[in-house]
């Protein structure tokens, strides 16, 4: 499969990527701001490691927001 220009996509597909990048974003966007906020007692391990975790398309925030933070009491 050969890799196409954005103008050989349809707008069916343009549309998908777009959403598909804001959705990340989104995703990455919240998680980031949640380890900025949260107390490295409340990090399962280091907080930079879950920075550069989170930069990992769909499973980076996802993994964080599942296994990188401990409850607040």
């Amino acid at each position: 499969m050969s890799a196409r220009s954005w103008s050989e996509l349809t707008e069916r597909q343009q549309t998908a990527i777009l959403v598909g990048a804001s959705v990340q974003l989104s995703l990455a966007a919240t998680a980031w701001a949640d380890l900025a906020k949260r107390p490295p007692a409340l990090v399962h391990g280091r907080k930079g490691v879950w920075a550069a975790i989170i930069g990992v398309n769909f499973l980076g925030p996802i993994s964080y927001f599942i296994l990188g933070r401990r409850p607040r009491r």
